[in-house]
């Protein structure tokens, strides 16, 4: 993470891939290709947005229903059985050395990436954003996480900025969305940000006092190229301007 610009994204649940080990965990070629599995569009957006930024991307390949690296080991969807009203065969009635596989082999290789590079750009004396990318489903079969506007699971927004302790920088780029003037923005929807069920902001943005952001793209607006570039360029031409902001206003 030796990029001179001060954007490290990362994304959670980018790939869909299920190792060898674990076949198919029971599910067909479509629920593995649902939004169960990844965050679709992201893994493209992601490798374009970092071109257009020169930004480092640590992306992570496995599926999330492998093991979810947006929450802590343990937390009850680390690995889910269930997800979106989907059973998950391969993941029901997993013992402990089981799960701590799962979580050596994919979980800490991932967050130790980000770890190192974040540890490596401090030392350089580099300022640093943590810009955490992800997507959602238009509609949601059961939501877990309600949100006011979610009703019966359709999501009206085109992107949304999540935010915890501190929502300083996500406000500033939410205001930037916003005057695009077309965009419906969630604030802290169609999730918002927490200790509890996000892992990744918390630990290495939070804690180590990062300028952060967590943004959430609707899957259908990126599913396929075009929308990819459209919204890469869209982000490339707004964080810029929401860190230049972040500095005038809060002196950094």
């Amino acid at each position: 993470m030796d990029s001179v610009v001060p954007f490290v994204l990362v994304s959670d649940h980018a790939g869909r891939a299920i190792p060898q080990s674990l076949g198919t965990l029971g599910l067909c070629d479509t629920d593995r290709a649902r939004h169960i599995a990844w965050d679709i569009g992201v893994a493209g957006l992601g490798e374009r947005l970092s071109d257009l930024l020169g930004a480092t991307l640590v992306a992570q390949a496995y599926s999330r229903l492998v093991i979810d690296c947006n929450r802590r080991p343990g937390h009850p969807t680390s690995i889910a059985s269930v997800s979106d009203s989907t059973p998950v065969p391969g993941n029901e009635g997993l013992r402990q050395d089981q799960r701590a596989a799962r979580e050596h082999a994919i979980f800490a290789p991932y967050h130790a990436a980000i770890a190192t590079g974040l540890d490596t750009r401090r030392a350089a004396g580099q300022p640093t954003v943590l810009v955490a990318l992800h997507s959602f489903t238009p509609r949601l079969r059961t939501p877990s996480r309600p949100t006011p506007g979610d009703a019966d699971g359709h999501r009206p927004w085109h992107v949304g900025v999540l935010h915890n302790h501190d929502p300083r920088f996500a406000l500033i780029l939410r205001d930037l969305l916003a005057a695009e003037g077309e965009l419906v923005v969630g604030n802290n929807a169609p999730y918002a940000l927490s200790d509890d069920d996000d892992y990744t902001v918390p630990v290495h943005g939070e804690q180590r006092g990062l300028p952060h952001v967590e943004i959430e793209i609707r899957q259908d607006l990126i599913a396929d190229a075009d929308g990819e570039a459209a919204w890469a360029a869209r982000l490339a031409r707004l964080l810029p301007l929401a860190w230049q902001l972040f500095g005038q206003r809060f002196g950094c």
